[in-house]
């Protein structure tokens, strides 16, 4: 333990750091570090253990990293042990304490505070912090780390960019690649420095530590002045020289220079840059900043650290020697001291004794002199550990002589730690080794007391754990299992092990299984079943014993199999590569299939591959089909390569042998029969002796592609080959083709590079295309390549375009490399064309199969009609029907062969039809039964100069063709072009009939030269004909090897001749849909757009009169204007005669297109909403799906209707010169104001198939008829939102969507849809948007097909509209869809311009109790008209049907009926505060009853008493005719009788009827806005005032806005603050105050109603603005005027109006201010987007100018109404905060939780009389007790009333209060023990007679006289004892 002066002792001892080696009597109490808890991330574990003092398996972990995680049950039990060994201390204080310092106090002690430690300092995982430095021993090293035993067992990881500084680590690492191999060795000392912690992922508490090596880090602090001779260094060495090193000590202040002279060990080792090197300073050379040292061993391991002046504590590091003198013992080693200022403690592991025994205490006196080496330094904590050790000391690592899993009988017992464990000598060779065992370790069972099972001396078997490098210490097991399993250590695990084994964790990757000794394994999870299953997890579950296999055990990971095969196994098994002898058979297991094989893997990672052909499949099955990946599979060795790693293997665990003779050789020609036929090839039986398999793939059944698929498709099992060619041989299966190139040429085809000749042309066959060339492949394996450039004569063209994969090829060789083997090709046709006959004599041969295999019958008998159509006979045939292209003629012998003249054939003849003509067979089409003839009289005549006997016909044939010899040259005619060859006759040779393929091998899928009847070819004979040409003359046709381009030189002059305008032949070689491919001149290709063709472009196909082949002459019109590209020609008749323009420049004036002009075009693509078209060859036009009909099936089948070459007409729209492009619709514009839009589009940025709508409406006008798309359904009753354009949409009213009135008129309507709609309105807003209103309504002008007459009844006068309210009149019946609902009534839509109001007394006829829900929005109604206001635009509709006369309900109103005096009955139709609305039985009448007329007594909540739909009975007091006024009395005394009459009927709330507003957005504006509660005493005192308040308390927003002028709203605070006073007043002042206040509320309330019947509300906008500016300070008339813009769906103007209030109320007027702001909240609660933010910002402005409680209190009633009840808490949470003082805040809060019933009343109260001032207790519990009576617990109640009566027995009107509350409850005997407390007090005459009058009062209305007379006397009794 440092400690630098006791006056350094005192002030470090403040600070307030935990202290190293603080005692305590609890083991391993977990505390913080120092430095906290280190953050840091994943890695896996340094140390073996937990334990403080000595950590199980300690040394292991640098050998055996899973220690660890093996013994994770024993943690538990050691944990548990531990609270044992707690307990155990406790019940035995007296004893003296062995308990061992904790894990993280280990490192504090209190020798900094003046008392000396009982512990040594000590490393743990749990202490060890960052910055930490460290003395530790090279474990192990790695590529990329190294691995570090540290002090007290811990293991720390160094990254490769931690060892040295970075100055060096460039050098060193470039030079060498392995440099810490060069650098380090195991066993080698080093100083480290923690940098950081890293918690492991894999196991929770165990950490990673990541160590530095960096001597800039260590050596921090070190400057020249410091270093003093003498003083041992470590170094890097950063550069050898001749004479020495230099050295690098991480700091650049100076460097050393350690000569080779002084380096002792350079002649035995190679010293290398980044070398650690440690020298003695020997001097120093200050100007030169260099030190000198001496790295003598010797001098190095003796050179003390001298005691220097001031020395820090950041310059002491690990390693260092200094002369120290003991201290003290401690109870697990002992205390030194040394550098004057130091101290340090030493454990017991690090004493010079090796074997300290249980007196070791004895060999350490004080003062003692010794040396020792500085293990570790923590600066933060300062404390410092020491080491005795003699190795260390001698600056030497302590020798292991003992290996992990090593037994060792004869083990002596030196030393027992009780309750910790046991050190043993261990006998190891040549000396003896410490060992230590952990009390866990000792016995399989719990060892309570260790000193009395072994004593010193005693000898115990034990066995190697582990070892701890730096102390030379090892850790031994003495439990009787360690000895047994066969497993104890990873090392020995070895491949092919069967063991069993526990699983302790399944996951997704496998199971994690643990063997007897402890060593886990993984069963990965294709290793956990046979066969691959869905949950293998159901068989291994966690504690299930199993028996495995071991895979494979590399670097610690062992893997292990559960597959039964492989466990069960008696084969010999493959671990290395050494192993796979030839013909051993093993087990193994798929990981990888391929095509041609599959890998097995085997065990220890060793890996072999079996070929396919050695898997025993069938020819052409896949192995992937048979096979499966993770299938155990019994294999041989076949042969072995352990250099190189190579196995293979073979399934078939007997070679088979064929004998050479048997063998099949490669390029010989065989038989064979089809044996079956899968996807990809044909399999074949070869006709031999040895019964091999082949298989023929699809691309090698024939030499052209399409003969091929035919002849798989229609091949069967049984079919015999003739000629098959042996391609290449793959062990037992043998590839076959049976192409007749390769056959025919199989001599020549090479197999080897030896065999191929450079500039011959060889038959082969493509096997492979690249981007860059085409692989070529011969015999067996030998591939040649050609490269892009070599392969066609067309540089730009694409492989793939040119070649396919087993395409037959001639390849020319150009080069052949022997080293590398490499063939290279060329392919163009130029030098590898054909030069016989074999590719169309394959055609012909593979036809003649194809029709064989075709027929019915096997032996082709069928085929038998051949013989009579021989090519160049003439027979005789019936002239069928004609046809396009041609004449059909039948035979009268073959019914089912169809004879065929083309129209070039007919020779100009005339034929009927059923007349019989004889004519010359031209060509035999065997497969279809086609034949093809002429009648030309060259070919008739000249086969009928002789006899017209058959013999003699096929006689002169031969004649005719005898005189043509083979090669010779021969001018021929094309007769026919078919599909792959020509017919062609040779005038020179009697007509003879030829034929020639139009393609070669190598240009199959090129483009073919186009060939037209007629035209001349010259040829060159190849094969006469025989049986083997099919009997046919076979040509090469000369140009076949032509290359399609001329010379440049050619070209340039031919192209120098043309010019625009010129006229030119053209041969037709393309016909496309929308242009015609010519070629003229040499080498020239040009087209002719399908606009190009007519002078206008109406004809439905311009192309259909041309053919291929066909020559025209074409005008040049547009040069090609670059390589490549195509001439624009015209076949215009106008061009061609001269007259048209020839439009040379794209940009001239031919762009002059006006709107509405009319144009046609050509589709040229069309998309799901665009057709495009082309107009001309630079002009394109756009049509728009909706605009090119308005029948919805039409635009259904949009694409359908607009394919690729339809002319198509339209009216142009929009023109935009830059795109030069037009939009176009199809109906005609009308009139229009659009003009050229040039440069509109690139403004808007709009893409070329988005043309602009924005000036584009203007052809739509009202009445057009347009076709639609239904773009989204409106929510309710908002109708359709229809596309009408690109990017114009117009609405459909929910009234125009069908003819009829249908309840659901949106039935059938879905978004997507197309529909035919016609425009009702096109307007335009101040703001510049555009709405359309359209119709679906089919019975409007031009929505149907039909005529009128056949419409028939669907066009009833029902379906009309009213558009005007001209067109209605009263009494007309009428229907509409539900608009919106209020309370009132409701509103209906009649058409899309008319609404009309129903009022709720005309809804029904019967009483509706929630007339939403009767009368939902959208539902349909009829009615009929009650009234029409033609100058208001006011519509009323009544939906009764009793009504008949259908009259406005001023009929109604016959007071001459009813007389003054009258009783009358009715119904309430609506409470207010001020009276009952009753509606009269019988009339419809509504007369209104003052509150003061209701009763003869007074009535507290006239709303609580009656109720809306109440049957009632009232006398009539007054009549006025004039102001149609009925009042009412309903008080006892008006009737004689006693008849009651309250039974509830069903009652029709009505609107006012004088309201046309939305009632139910102006109710909702009209809230209470007077902020606070309303909350009365019901005490005697009070209640007199309540009762006047409950009358005159109207809310100012309540009434009417000519009243609101007029009332003192103020008068609303009266109750409260009455309230407030009442307890207070004396009882006269109150009584008269009342009385007065209660009088002149009447007058004023009586005056309010007069004028309110009086006059009327205004109607229109211009009404309510002279309102305002009558009352600009009304509030209510404001919001009034808000309602009203509500009611006009107007919320924008709403809101206007609101601000607009707000400015104009004058500043004092801040009662009317607040009312706005409170409207405001309701508005943009409703409205508001989002609705919470737009309240918030209001409110906000609302708290700068009105008084901010009260805006608090109108905002939360505003959330409570609404039931928002989240927001609610938080604003009361803030009002609690901010107006903590105020009652009504906290009584608010009490009332909320009541009323939802909410438990927290209690602590809400304790809060509040903290808060409050102490004067306001009493009003706040008096309140919040009323409100527990009321809506609460009446017990919490009572109880605040009893606490408060303690304190203030006196207060008679707390005392009145609680009485009310329990009147109220109504328990009599709990209100009369209350009464009998009260009277009982001795309070002042005066307030006990209010007592004995209350109590009197009560026992009066019990109407018990006996209990009344009790009180009275009680009374008495009174009085007298306080006269006496």
């Amino acid at each position: 333990m440092a400690a630098s002066s006791k006056k350094f002792q005192k002030k470090k001892s403040n600070e307030g750091k935990p202290k190293f080696n603080k005692s305590s009597k609890k083991q391993f109490k977990t505390k913080k570090d120092s430095d906290g808890a280190v953050k840091s991330e994943a890695v896996a574990l340094q140390l073996e253990d937990d334990v403080p003092d000595f950590p199980r398996g300690g040394g292991s972990s640098l050998s055996k990293h899973e220690r660890d995680e093996i013994r994770a049950e024993v943690d538990a039990e050691f944990e548990a042990e531990e609270l044992t060994l707690k307990k155990n201390k406790r019940k035995k204080p007296q004893k003296k304490s062995q308990v061992m310092p904790d894990d993280l106090g280990s490192l504090f002690g209190d020798g900094i505070t003046g008392k000396l430690p009982r512990y040594a300092n000590k490393i743990t995982l749990k202490n060890i912090s960052p910055g930490m430095k460290l003395w530790g021993v090279v474990a192990e090293v790695n590529e990329k780390d190294l691995v570090i035993s540290l002090p007290g067992g811990l293991r720390g990881l160094v990254r490769a960019g931690d060892v040295l500084d970075s100055a060096l680590s460039n050098e060193v690492e470039s030079n060498e690649g392995d440099f810490l191999k060069n650098i380090f060795y195991p066993g080698q000392l080093v100083s480290c420095i923690v940098l950081q912690l890293v918690d492991d992922k894999k196991e929770t508490g165990k950490r990673k530590i990541w160590l530095s090596l960096r001597l800039s880090l260590l050596h921090k602090g070190f400057t020249l002045d410091v270093v003093q001779e003498g003083m041992v260094l470590t170094g890097y060495v950063k550069s050898i020289e001749d004479h020495g090193y230099i050295l690098h000590f991480g700091l650049s202040s100076f460097m050393g220079f350690l000569s080779k002279d002084d380096h002792a060990e350079s002649k035995d080792k190679e010293v290398r840059a980044g070398q650690f090197l440690q020298g003695v300073i020997k001097r120093i050379d200050k100007t030169r900043k260099v030190v000198y040292l001496s790295s003598d061993p010797d001098t190095v391991s003796k050179c003390v650290t001298k005691d220097l002046k001031g020395i820090s504590i950041d310059l002491l590091n690990p390693g260092m020697l200094v002369n120290a003198s003991v201290r003290s013992t401690l109870e697990n080693g002992i205390m030194l001291s040394f550098l004057t200022y130091f101290t340090g403690t030493v454990d017991m592991f690090h004493l010079q004794n090796k074997f300290p025994n249980k007196s070791w205490k004895d060999d350490y006196n004080q003062n003692k002199k010794v040396n020792a080496r500085i293990l570790f330094i923590d600066p933060s904590t300062r404390a410092v550990g020491l080491t005795l050790n003699p190795h260390l000391v001698h600056n030497k690592a302590p020798p292991s002589h003992a290996n992990i899993g090593d037994i060792f009988d004869q083990s002596k017992v030196v030393r027992v730690d009780r309750g910790f464990g046991l050190l043993l000598d261990v006998p190891t060779k040549p000396v003896s080794t410490p060992a230590y065992v952990n009390v866990f370790d000792v016995a399989e069972e719990e060892v309570h007391k260790l000193e009395k099972k072994f004593k010193e001396g005693t000898q115990v078997r034990v066995r190697i754990l582990g070892f701890r490098h730096l102390e030379g210490l090892a850790t031994g097991i003495l439990k009787a299992s360690a000895f047994e399993g066969p497993v104890f250590t990873h090392s020995d695990v070895k491949p092919g092990m069967v063991i069993k084994a526990k699983v302790i964790a399944v996951d997704s990757f496998g199971a994690i299984v643990q063997f007897p000794g402890g060593v886990k394994a993984l069963c990965p999870t294709r290793h956990m079943s046979e066969f691959e299953i869905a949950k293998p997890g159901k068989k291994f579950k966690v504690g299930a014993e199993l028996v495995f296999r071991v895979l494979g055990c590399k670097s610690k990971r062992i893997t292990v199999t559960y597959k039964k095969t492989l466990v069960k196994s008696k084969l010999g098994i493959i671990s290395s590569y050494a192993e796979a002898t030839e013909g051993l058979i093993t087990h193994g297991w798929i990981t990888k299939i391929e095509k041609h094989g599959f890998f097995v893997r085997f065990y220890n990672g060793v890996q072999g591959f079996a070929p396919r052909s050695e898997l025993g499949i069938g020819p052409g099955h896949d192995p992937s089909s048979t096979y499966h990946v993770g299938q155990v599979v019994k294999c041989r060795v076949t042969s072995s390569s352990p250099a190189s790693r190579h196995i293979n293997l073979s399934l078939q665990m007997k070679p088979v042998r064929i004998s050479e003779d048997d063998m099949v050789k490669l390029g010989s020609v065989v038989s064979g029969v089809v044996e079956g036929l899968i996807p990809s090839a044909v399999v074949i039986n070869i006709n031999s002796e040895a019964h091999l398999k082949g298989t023929i793939s699809n691309e090698h059944l024939a030499d052209h592609h399409e003969h091929a698929s035919l002849l798989k498709s229609i091949l069967k099992p049984g079919y015999k080959f003739d000629q098959l060619l042996v391609l290449d041989i793959e062990g037992n299966n043998i590839l076959l083709s049976a192409k007749f190139s390769l056959i025919k040429s199989s001599e020549q085809l090479p197999s080897d590079t030896s065999q191929i000749q450079p500039n011959t042309v060889v038959h082969g066959y493509v096997c492979n295309l690249i981007e860059t060339g085409c692989f070529v492949r011969f015999l067996g394996r030998l591939t040649g390549f050609s490269p892009r450039s070599k392969a066609m004569d067309d540089h730009k063209a694409d492989l793939s375009s040119a070649f396919y994969i087993g395409q037959s090829v001639r390849s020319n060789i150009l080069d052949v490399n022997s080293e590398t083997t490499r063939v290279t090709l060329s392919l163009k046709q130029s030098c590898c064309s054909s030069t016989d006959a074999t590719f169309i004599q394959e055609y012909f041969i593979v036809e003649e199969k194809i029709a064989k295999l075709q027929s019915s019958d096997s032996d082709g008998s069928e085929l038998k009609w051949v013989e009579g159509f021989n090519i160049g006979s003439v027979i005789e045939g019936k002239i069928g029907e004609a046809k396009d292209i041609g004449v059909v003629v039948s035979f009268e012998k073959y019914n089912d062969v169809l004879g065929f003249i083309t129209h070039y054939q007919l020779g100009g003849l005339t034929l009927e039809t059923g007349s019989v003509v004889r004519a010359a067979v031209l060509d035999v089409d065997k497969a279809e039964r086609l034949v093809d003839l002429s009648l030309k009289p060259d070919f008739v005549k000249s086969k009928e100069e002789s006899s017209k006997g058959q013999t003699h016909k096929k006689k002169r044939k031969r004649e005719a063709s005898k005189d043509l010899e083979l090669h010779q040259t021969v001018n021929a005619v094309v007769e026919i072009v078919k599909e792959h060859y020509l017919v062609i006759a040779i005038p020179e040779y009697n007509y003879a009939i030829g034929f020639a393929s139009i393609a070669d091998y190598n240009t199959q899928k090129l483009p073919q030269k186009q060939f037209v009847n007629g035209k001349r070819v010259i040829a060159t004979v190849m094969a006469l004909p025989s049986p083997a040409t099919s009997g046919r003359l076979l040509l090469l046709l000369n140009s076949i090897s032509e290359i399609t381009e001329t010379s440049s030189s050619k070209r340039a002059k031919k192209k120098s001749s043309y010019d625009v305008g010129s006229l030119v032949p053209a041969e037709v070689t393309e016909i496309m849909p929308l242009e015609l491919r010519l070629k003229f001149g040499i080498g020239f290709r040009g087209r002719v757009h399908i606009t190009e063709v007519n002078d206008d472009n109406l004809l439905e196909k311009p192309f259909g009169n041309f053919k291929v082949g066909q020559t025209i002459t074409a005008r040049v019109v547009g040069k090609a204007n670059q390589k490549g590209h195509l001439w624009d020609l015209s076949i215009k008749p106008s061009v061609l005669a001269g007259t048209g323009e020839i439009g040379v420049n794209p940009t001239s004036n031919e762009f002059e297109f006006s709107t509405g002009q009319l144009v046609t075009g050509y589709v040229y693509k069309a998309d799901s909403e665009w057709a495009w078209l082309t107009i001309s060859r630079y002009v394109k036009a756009q049509l728009f799906i909706l605009d090119s009909a308005c029948e919805p099936n039409e635009l259904q089948q949009f694409q359908e209707r607009f394919k690729v070459g339809k002319p198509v007409s339209g009216h142009v729209l929009n023109v935009n010169k830059n795109k030069k492009l037009l939009r176009i619709v199809r109906h005609p514009l009308g009139a229009l104001s659009i003009g050229n839009d040039d440069e509109g589009d690139e403004r808007r940025g709009e893409s070329d198939n988005n043309i602009s709508d924005e000036n584009m409406i203007t052809h739509i006008h009202e009445g057009d008829v347009l076709g639609g798309k239904i773009s989204k359904i409106l929510p309710g009753i908002g109708g359709l939102l229809v596309q009408i354009g690109p990017n114009t949409y117009g609405r459909v009213h929910f009234t125009e969507l069908k003819d009829a009135w249908e309840s659901d008129p949106l039935f059938g309507y879905h978004e997507g849809q197309f529909i035919k709609c016609k425009v009702l309105e096109v307007s335009r807003s101040g703001k510049g948007t555009i709405h359309i209103d359209l119709s679906l309504r089919l019975s409007l002008d031009g929505m149907l097909s039909k005529s009128p007459s056949e419409l028939g009844s669907d066009m009833d006068s029902t379906s009309k509209r009213p558009e005007k309210i001209d067109d209605l009149c009263p009494n007309m019946s009428l229907q509409g869809y539900v608009k919106n609902v209020m309370p009132k009534g409701c509103f209906i839509m009649l058409s899309r311009k008319l609404d009309a109001k129903i009022l709720l007394s005309n809804l029904y006829d019967g009483y509706i109790d929630d007339p939403k829900k009767e009368f939902p929005v959208g539902k349909l109604v009829s009615g009929r008209v009650l009234a029409v206001e033609p100058l208001s635009k006011r519509v009323e509709v009544t939906l009764k049907k009793s009504n008949t006369n259908g009259a406005s309900k001023s009929v109604f109103n016959d007071f001459s009926s009813l007389q003054v005096g009258d009783i009358v009955s009715g119904r309430i139709r609506r409470v207010e505060l001020y009276g009952l609305f009753i509606a009269l039985d019988h009339t419809n009448m509504v007369g209104l009853c003052h509150v003061s007329e209701l009763s003869d007594d007074h009535i507290e909540n006239i709303q609580t008493k009656y109720a809306a739909g109440e049957k009632v009975k009232a006398k009539i007091l007054k009549l006025d005719e004039v102001k149609q006024r009925i009042s009412l009395g309903m008080k006892n005394s008006y009737f004689t009788d006693d008849i009651d009459i309250t039974e509830k009927v069903d009652s029709d709330e009505d609107f006012e009827e004088t309201d046309v507003m939305d009632d139910e957005a102006q109710s909702m504006l009209l809230t209470d806005s007077t902020p606070g509660m309303n909350i009365e005493y019901e005490s005697g005192a009070s209640s007199v005032l309540a009762q006047a308040e409950s009358r005159a308390s109207i809310p100012p927003l309540d009434v009417t806005m000519d009243d609101i002028e007029h009332s003192d709203i103020d008068i609303l605070s009266s109750h409260n603050q009455a309230n407030n006073e009442a307890s207070t007043i004396d009882e006269k002042n109150k009584r008269r105050e009342k009385k007065k206040a209660k009088e002149e509320r009447e007058q004023e309330i009586r005056a309010a109603e007069e004028r309110q019947l009086e006059k009327d509300v205004p109607r229109t906008a211009d009404e309510f603005e002279k309102l305002v500016r009558s009352s600009p300070n009304s509030s209510f008339v404001w919001i009034k005027y808000m309602a009203f813009m509500l009611n006009s769906a107007d919320i924008e103007k709403a809101r206007a109006i609101a601000e607009r209030a707000l400015r104009t109320i004058n500043i004092r007027e801040e009662t009317e201010k607040l009312n706005i702001w409170v409207a405001y909240f309701n508005l943009e609660n409703q409205y508001g987007n989002p609705p919470e933010e737009a309240v918030q910002k209001v409110f906000q402005r609302a708290l700068q100018y009105c008084d901010p409680k009260k805006v608090h209190f109108a905002l939360l009633g505003m959330y409570e109404r609404t039931e928002q009840h989240k927001l609610a808490d938080e604003l009361l949470d803030k009002m609690s905060k901010k107006f903590k003082h105020s009652c009504k805040v906290w009584l608010r809060r009490v009332q909320m939780l009541l009323t939802r019933q909410q438990d927290e009343v209690q602590s809400v109260v304790n809060r509040a009389l903290l808060c409050l001032p102490r004067h306001k207790h009493i009003k706040f519990i008096s309140q919040a007790a009323i409100l527990e009576f009321k809506s609460g617990v009446p017990d919490r109640g009572r109880s605040m009333f009893e606490g408060i009566l303690r304190e203030y027995p006196k207060r008679t009107d707390l005392w009145s209060i609680y009485l009310d509350q329990e009147i109220r409850l109504g328990d009599e005997d709990v209100i009369r023990a209350l009464f009998e407390r009260a009277i009982s007090l001795s309070l002042p005459p005066k307030k006990m007679k209010f007592l004995f009058k209350k109590y009197h009062d009560y026992e009066k209305s019990r109407g018990d006289e006996e209990r009344r007379k009790y009180v009275s006397q009680k009374a008495i009794e009174y009085v007298q004892s306080e006269l006496a």
